[in-house]
């Protein structure tokens, strides 16, 4: 049957006509769409009393308490402009420790004693909720029987409506919380570690002289990567419905090895799906900027402008939504797993993260001569401290069973990690280490050899796509997130690690400043103590290469390969001093979190091993058997009439061997899942990581041999061939 489904949805594509009509940029030019379904600060300004308006951005611009009058004030413009916008009911829309977002609908309709009905929503409404939060993953902060759990109104994220086939939604993003007060999201630490972030850039910039500077945000823009394929291909495999990742796969004839799919020109039918995404996103204010084929076939990037980290977090979220929802108006399925399709690269976030004052001043920004811009140095050298102390802690960030296949492939940074700078600043901080920054490399120009095209400026350093941590002009780029994570976790662990190394260095120049030394006296001698000591994890070079590798271990950087390595680091002792000190977990807090991540990662694995075999014993198996049976009848067949049959005989026997491993790989597996301890999360995690996982390989490798010798019209799965490039 399955056979027969892949035909069918091969010769439905090849007759497919393009869906057009759902986006009209002409009707509605595209300066109009940006953010019209978003309880903007131009919409505040405009519905709210003046001095609710002015209460409310004192919070989220200058981190002020909430005022509690003016809740209901702003739900009731809220509301108002909701229902003018087509919304039934409101939701509070938060973040729980699972990468998905979760919401629970409440109507605006209250019932009157006439028989009639009013639209309402109140100040206690907007400003809290009070889901049921028993079945959320706490990892012991709660007991399945505790239910309560609260949400709690993020006003510096903007409200906005969702449309869906029947009406709309007003949403309102919001943190969750425990009933005693812990945080049971991803958003909430985030938030933590912003304000830990800016109280410690803050006594950096007084020692420049600069008061004016009242917060200092992070700023976050994160490149999302994915998958499109047919969705009748992938309705035809249990395991990408399941797991999100092809568990079997014969390798196609072709795979990314031409490299033309990488910038190349865009399926019409894809860049339709682009489009709509594009218009949907725009509507609810997301600053989506670029588009473009990945590396991978059928692989693409979509990328925002930056953004306050905590509201690009939401947009990511919702970045995600929008991808997997508009895909299915197109025939399409999007894949958000890092690995869906061995053999070719993966899928990753690229979260390039700075610093910017309140006054709009990137704290990253070199300016034309970075040797002499001490405050850039001091700021830029912080990041690179942070990294060298903690880099395991950002390791541990970017855990996850499904990145787990992705890193240290030829294809995404390793798990070690390094900071790279360019030549130029490079040159500086090594001068620094010595004594006097006299300046770096002249970044010049670069000759075109065009006559009639003008000279191009160069960048100070070129880029080097194999490091983690990369510095690119005034931002670092982190290249080890995840496809599908939350970018809150990366960022929240990136905050605070930064935050405790600026309040090092305020620390240290303030008790020099005060002892009598002069403050640009104290700063050279600072940097050239902080370079000297995270030198080490300075890397020009390529990261992917085996040498590396070696290097690394002599510097003395940690290499957590695995998921299973990088966990235990949760609960480690000084992992626990840094989030406790900065108040940005509690080390309950942080208990919770590592049992959360070693229960997704032993689940996540147990899934994929069911899987594998479900699909193994009922699907392959018995076409294999099929085929191996017609095989044996054909032979049958000839000799029967005296054919010589020998090449055909050799065949038989090869078949029925590699059926024979196929049955002994699916018993080793079925007894590996079944031979699961339970009790010690870490254990089992390790048995995972150990056993299920290699007998998972062992089974794949034994099909996918046969996928290369069965007739195709038995073969019961869409091959690699087929997903990634019949569009």
């Amino acid at each position: 049957m399955n056979s027969s489904i892949r035909r069918t949805a091969v010769s439905d594509i090849s007759n497919a006509t393009p869906v057009a009509g759902h986006v009209d940029y002409i009707a509605k030019p595209v300066q109009t769409v940006y953010g019209e379904h978003v309880f903007n600060e131009s919409v505040q300004r405009a519905r709210l009393p003046k001095a609710v308006f002015k209460a409310l951005q004192k919070t989220n611009k200058a981190g002020e308490p909430l005022d509690p009058n003016i809740a209901d004030a702003v739900a009731v413009a809220m509301k108002d402009w909701a229902v003018e916008h087509g919304a039934t009911h409101f939701t509070h829309w938060f973040q729980p420790m699972t990468n998905q977002t979760a919401e629970k609908h409440d109507s605006f309709i209250t019932p009157t004693a006439e028989g009639g009905a009013l639209a309402e929503f109140s100040g206690k409404e907007l400003v809290r909720g009070e889901p049921d939060a028993s079945s959320f993953p706490s990892g012991g902060l709660r007991a399945t029987f505790e239910a309560r759990g609260y949400t709690a109104w993020d006003s510096t994220s903007p409200a906005f409506i969702l449309d869906n086939p029947n009406g709309a939604t007003l949403v309102i993003p919001t943190m969750f919380l425990s009933w005693t007060g812990e945080a049971l999201d991803k958003k909430t630490p985030l938030l933590r570690s912003m304000e830990a972030l800016s109280k410690h850039a803050l006594r950096v910039l007084k020692l420049f002289g600069n008061s004016a500077a009242k917060r200092v945000f992070t700023t976050v823009g994160s490149e999302q990567e994915y998958f499109l394929i047919d969705r009748r291909f992938y309705l035809a495999r249990p395991d990408l419905v399941n797991t999100g990742r092809t568990l079997f796969g014969a390798k196609p004839p072709k795979g990314q090895e031409m490299e033309d799919q990488y910038f190349g020109s865009i399926p019409e039918r894809v860049l339709a799906c682009m489009a709509e995404v594009e218009y949907e996103l725009m509507r609810l204010g997301v600053p989506v900027k670029t588009r473009h084929n990945e590396v991978a076939p059928s692989q693409y990037e979509i990328a925002p402008i930056f953004e306050t980290a905590n509201l690009a977090t939401d947009h990511q979220m919702l970045v995600m939504e929008v991808l997997r929802k508009t895909a299915t108006h197109y025939g399409l399925a999007c894949l958000l797993h890092e690995k869906p399709f061995a053999g070719i690269n993966g899928s990753g976030k690229h979260n390039n993260w700075s610093m910017c004052t309140d006054l709009g001043e990137n704290l990253l920004e070199p300016g034309d001569t970075p040797h002499a811009n001490a405050q850039f140095l001091v700021f830029c050298a912080a990041v690179v401290r942070a990294v060298h102390r903690h880099g395991g802690l950002l390791r541990l960030a970017v855990s996850g069973a499904g990145n787990d296949h992705r890193l240290g492939a030829n294809e995404a940074p390793p798990a070690i990690l390094s900071v790279f700078l360019g030549s130029q600043l490079t040159e500086i901080f090594a001068q620094l280490q010595k004594g006097k920054a006299k300046g770096g490399k002249a970044a010049g120009h670069i000759t075109i050899g065009v006559s009639h095209l003008p000279k191009l400026p160069r960048d100070a350093g070129d880029r080097n796509r194999t490091s983690p941590f990369a510095f690119t002009g005034n931002k670092f780029e982190f290249r080890a997130v995840g496809s599908s994570q939350n970018v809150s976790g990366p960022n929240t662990v990136l905050n605070a690690i930064v935050a405790e190394s600026l309040d090092y260095v305020a620390s240290e120049l303030e008790k020099a400043v005060k002892g009598g030394t002069d403050i640009n006296k104290a700063i050279q001698a600072l940097l050239a103590q902080m370079i000297a000591d995270f030198k080490p994890i300075l890397f020009e070079g390529d990261n992917y290469s085996a040498a590396w590798y070696e290097e690394a271990e002599k510097r003395g950087l940690p290499n957590l390969r695995t998921t299973v390595d990088a966990l235990p680091l949760t609960t480690a002792k000084q992992t626990v001093s840094l989030f406790t000190k900065y108040g940005v977990y509690s080390e309950r807090e942080l208990h919770s979190r590592q049992e959360i991540l070693l229960e997704n990662y032993c689940k996540t694995i147990n899934i994929e091993a069911l899987t594998a075999s479900m699909i193994g014993r009922r699907m392959i198996l018995p076409a294999c058997l099929k085929y191996q049976a017609d095989v044996a009848g054909a032979i049958n067949g000839a000799a029967a009439v005296g054919a010589a049959c020998e090449s055909q005989k050799r065949l038989l026997t090869d078949l029925v061997a590699s059926i024979g491993a196929l049955q002994d790989a699916l018993d080793v597996l079925d007894k590996a899942t079944a031979g699961q301890p339970h009790g010690d999360a870490l254990a089992h995690a390790k048995h995972q990581r150990d056993t299920l996982l290699p007998a998972m390989a062992d089974l794949r490798a034994k099909a996918d041999a046969l996928e290369e010798v069965v007739a195709d019209e038995y073969w019961p799965l869409a091959t690699y061939q087929e997903m990634l490039f019949i569009r």
